[in-house]
């Protein structure tokens, strides 16, 4: 465990606190919304305006962070604006102040992104890039596992109390702001007289990277457009007639699967290799969603989402390892930056046709075309992309 350093324990716990705080608020904020007057349509807004200024701002600010050649303080700031927008969603009712503070949360992970995993790839070597973004992904998901549980739990005690909870969010992510004054900045700063990038100058980078890089992310962006929300899975699965405490515990099962495995699985990507990896990981996923296109009992889909954890432990840190590995080193915020922006668009596209192919066709249609896609995708990267280095 010595590849796992100071640096990398400070940020998987800050991670772990703010995954905490949001997803202790994920579980409730739709019916808040709506219990303040928001409709189905306004909520649908606010998240797509709230996941694009996540998406667009990932790539600026990475490629900001290697301008000035500064991680810490992006980081630091992130983090703050996520903690801090939690009780603001309860301090006001108000449409525009509820868009704002939600566009706040959203705009701190789009400004820390980029840094951080910039931040991972530098204290860890390619052969050790699995391991430690596997690491890190598991202890950020397991305050999924956490945040939900106590929203449960306090909710038990004290139903309907949205209000509250929200202020509670503030504890762990306030946690999690003092966590990250512990870390340091490594990376030299550059050359103050560089110009400062214009907010869209990331996507000069698609034409300045590695050919590597763009045929990889042209794959995982790919996969991403088809790849919707979480939420239809949850849909399906009330449409079969689970209860939605059931609902709730399987998401919460998925989480702690994820959180388990996805340290073994970066150990495991190391040795065989991440392309290796990411691609298993791709063939449970397609597996699961055409077993979710059919009815399933409970006990079902409880082996199905064991499944889904276990894909997502073996693709969400991966990639970005894999990416870090092809790209130099003064470009990791920016191209993980890049890939990570786009991609928040893409998701918001995926959920949009996955809802109208729902609409029209069915739940079955939905599940079968992504798995499908998917099957696609897995045939690309192993017929174009090349696997990332293993070793220094």
């Amino acid at each position: 465990m010595k590849y796992i350093t100071k640096a990398i324990w400070i940020l998987s716990v800050v991670s772990l606190l703010t995954d905490t705080a949001s997803e202790m608020l994920y579980p409730v904020m739709p019916i808040y919304l709506k219990k303040i007057g928001f409709s189905v349509l306004l909520i649908g807004v606010l998240e797509g305006i709230a996941e694009a200024t996540a998406g667009l701002s990932k790539g600026y600010f990475g490629k900001l962070s290697d301008v000035t050649g500064r991680r810490v303080p992006f980081v630091q700031l992130g983090y703050t604006l996520s903690a801090v927008s939690k009780p603001m969603l309860a301090l006001l009712t108000y449409p525009l102040w509820i868009f704002f503070a939600r566009t706040l949360d959203r705009f701190g992970k789009g400004i820390r992104t980029g840094a951080r995993d910039a931040i991972l790839s530098d204290e860890a070597t390619p052969a050790t890039k699995g391991k430690v973004f596997g690491f890190h992904r598991g202890m950020d998901t397991l305050g999924a596992v956490l945040g939900p549980g106590l929203a449960l739990l306090y909710l038990y005690f004290y139903p309907e109390d949205y209000t509250t909870l929200f202020y509670i969010a503030f504890i762990p992510g306030l946690l999690a702001i003092l966590a990250s004054l512990l870390l340091k900045e490594k990376v030299a700063s550059r050359s103050t007289s560089q110009a400062r990038p214009s907010f869209f100058s990331f996507l000069g980078y698609w034409k300045e990277s590695p050919p590597e890089y763009r045929r990889l992310v042209a794959g995982l962006l790919a996969f991403t457009l088809f790849n919707s929300s979480d939420v239809f899975l949850l849909l399906k699965m009330k449409q079969t007639g689970i209860s939605d405490t059931a609902v709730i515990g399987i998401y919460i099962f998925y989480n702690l699967v994820y959180a388990l495995f996805a340290f073994p699985a970066g150990i495991v990507a190391d040795k065989i290799g991440l392309k290796k990896m990411f691609i298993l990981g791709l063939v449970l996923f397609a597996g699961v969603y055409f077993g979710v296109a059919a009815q399933n009992s409970l006990y079902v889909y409880l082996l199905l989402f064991l499944l889904y954890g276990m894909y997502a432990a073996a693709t969400e840190g991966i990639s970005k390892a894999w990416i870090s590995n092809i790209t130099s080193k003064q470009d990791t915020a920016t191209a993980i930056g890049t890939y990570s922006g786009f991609q928040s668009i893409c998701t918001m596209l995926a959920s949009s046709l996955a809802g109208l192919i729902w609409y029209n066709y069915g739940a079955p249609a939905t599940f079968i075309l992504t798995g499908t896609a998917t099957v696609l995708v897995i045939l690309y990267l192993l017929l174009i992309v090349r696997p990332a280095p293993a070793t220094v």
